[in-house]
């Protein structure tokens, strides 16, 4: 199920929310001139995390690891990422959307059983 077009569809929405959610938190929590580095920077550290820290042979990523780890920890990076964007929601006072996203974010996982028993062999 993790490679239906559906739910791929839906894993790609949940990434781009999840940097808006970065970048709205560093916004609203911060004022003057680290409010505009936090709506920048948190967006981009956390899509070059992401994008670089890879499992070999995935197929979410083409099968290109710039920096192979193990499922173990690339779950654990994904697990981090979609709950801190669920955080930065809450946080900022958007607790329905918070709720939404971590809500979302957990039934794609459930879809994606698969793919999670495919990490944790890695």
């Amino acid at each position: 199920m993790s490679q239906n077009p559906l739910n791929l569809g839906l894993r790609f929405i949940l990434e781009l929310v999840a940097l808006y959610a970065f970048g709205f938190w560093g916004w609203v929590q911060h004022e003057g001139a680290m409010r505009y580095v936090l709506m920048v920077g948190l967006p981009l550290l956390a899509a070059i995390l992401w994008g670089t820290f890879r499992i070999p042979e995935d197929a979410s990523a083409n099968g290109k690891a710039p920096v192979p780890v193990s499922g173990w920890v690339r779950l654990l990076l994904e697990v981090i990422f979609f709950s801190f964007a669920t955080f930065c929601f809450l946080d900022a006072g958007s607790v329905t959307a918070g709720y939404a996203f971590g809500s979302i974010s957990f039934l794609h996982y459930i879809l994606s059983y698969d793919r999670i028993i495919w990490m944790l062999k890695r």
